[in-house]
């Protein structure tokens, strides 16, 4: 198993520190900050209700908050701790260069924060995918007896596991590309880029500096950089990192595996990696079918946690026992219900085209229910991979016209339901309208393809009206 890492620890006593916004995790880094002893500032754009109630609780125990300035940098700063989701655009950003000051993300501050004898990171980060492959990789570790966590981007506060009172052996860590773009020094144990499509293209400016980001995880890699065979921008990223001496390149792939990868040889998923004479031997790992579902990106997210369970040295009973034990979370290619020789699927999480298209590849023939904020998203290369498994298409959200307009151009034949509404109701609609034009054996799906904020508070939020409209189909045959 992987040795841990000795940290150095630092001096937090009087440091001023300015913690760029509220919210999951800048009022815990703040606390966390105090507590060690620094002279803590929160600034934060907004000043609405729900910012003053939390600058409140935070005033109550010693942290200065300035609400509605995010802009200016407070006098003294030494270090800002930013959360997620500030731009690097913002001026705070550009005053803090301008003072010579640095700037942490929240995953930095976790980094910088460990003990000794730190448990090492075993980190994924992707356009898709990245959620329930950290979690399949927490549940192989915990099969192999090890302490562990799901952690960082996936609701779990790095800060909280690396402060625990009680260690870990290994952290399954998820890192966004914007945890990334703000964490200069994390090196891991072994990652992986599952794969790289355009997204958040808003705030990282170009889908160069989008995947210049996600290439820092590989950055100091000790034992393996886990790369996508399909995808050749993640071998890329590999080829350009700086890594330990020794460290290795894995790829993963559905098809028969070279050597140094992971892949499925019928129906069987099996490691030329991590085994002796890897020119000549192959590991059993389990079973397609023991991957739950066992659709093919699913089968993918699969093959890239094992890989970093073999790079941590966990044996191949463990893989099996943990990707049988496995269970997606909702929203992710989850089946609602079957009605009538109708499935229906809830991909709500799938917000972008690159996600849609693997969950579209999985079924046929389907209806599929899309739309909602495109986010500058176009959908031709969607529409046209996916055409021949259509059977009909239900539009919902404010850029469905985008979508529409690209079934016209590339599946004319398909027959489509715009729906011109955008309240929360038309989920109901939408799930009446698919039945209607399902037959059995068909899929209905919902694959949106965008994001949910022009009608829902988030992708759960959509994801449950659908299984609702469905439940209620099932039980009075009207959504």
């Amino acid at each position: 198993m992987g040795s841990r890492e000795v940290t150095e620890q630092l001096d937090w006593n009087g440091k001023k520190v300015t913690v760029a916004g509220l919210g999951v995790s800048g009022i815990p880094a703040a606390r966390v900050l105090h507590g060690l002893g620094a002279v803590v500032t929160v600034v934060n754009d907004g000043d609405d209700e729900r910012s003053r109630a939390q600058a409140a609780d935070l005033e109550a125990e010693g942290i200065t908050v300035r609400l509605g300035d995010g802009a200016t940098l407070p006098t003294g700063t030494e270090l800002i701790v930013t959360t997620p989701g500030w731009r690097p655009d913002k001026p705070l950003f550009a005053a803090a260069a301008e003072a010579g000051v640095e700037v942490w993300g929240d995953v930095e501050l976790a980094w910088r924060l460990r003990g000794p004898g730190a448990a090492p990171w075993l980190a994924v980060t992707g356009t898709n995918g990245k959620t329930t492959t950290v979690r399949m990789l927490a549940s192989i570790l915990e099969a192999a007896g090890l302490r562990t966590a799901a952690v960082g981007n996936i609701g779990v506060s790095l800060l909280d596991a690396v402060l625990g009172e009680e260690p870990y052996d290994v952290l399954a860590v998820e890192l966004s590309s914007y945890q990334l773009h703000w964490a200069p020094s994390v090196r891991v144990h072994s990652a992986a880029v599952l794969n790289l499509a355009p997204d958040h293209l808003d705030w990282h400016g170009s889908m160069e500096a989008y995947a210049a980001d996600k290439g820092r995880i590989y950055e100091g890699n000790q034992v393996a950089c886990v790369y996508n065979v399909a995808d050749k921008a993640t071998e890329d990223l590999v080829v350009e990192a700086d890594v330990e001496e020794g460290c290795r390149a894995i790829g993963f792939t559905l098809g028969t595996p070279g050597p140094s990868e992971l892949g499925v040889v019928e129906g069987i998923l099996v490691d030329r990696a991590f085994v002796e004479n890897r020119q000549k031997n192959a590991q059993e790992l389990a079973e397609v079918a023991d991957v739950q579902p066992p659709a093919p990106h699913n089968i993918a997210n699969a093959l890239a946690a094992a890989a970093l369970a073999r790079a941590f040295g966990v044996d191949a009973k463990a893989v099996r026992d943990g990707l049988k034990a496995f269970r997606p979370d909702p929203h992710r290619i989850e089946l609602v219900e079957e009605i009538e020789g109708v499935t229906y699927v809830d991909d709500s999480k799938a917000t972008n085209t690159h996600a849609a298209e693997a969950s579209l590849a999985a079924y046929d023939p389907i209806v599929w229910i899309a739309g909602g904020l495109a986010k500058g998203a176009t959908f031709d290369e969607l529409v046209q991979k996916s055409a021949k498994r259509l059977r009909g298409a239900v539009l919902i959200g404010a850029d469905r016209v985008l979508i529409r307009e690209a079934l016209a151009r590339h599946a004319p034949e398909v027959p489509v339901v715009d729906l011109g509404r955008t309240d929360t109701g038309a989920m109901s609609e939408a799930v009446r309208e698919a039945a209607r034009l399902a037959r059995p054996g068909d899929t209905v799906l919902l694959a949106p393809a965008c994001a949910s904020m022009d009608m829902f508070t988030n992708y759960n939020k959509r994801g449950e009206a659908f299984a609702d409209a469905v439940r209620s189909l099932a039980t009075t045959g009207d959504a």
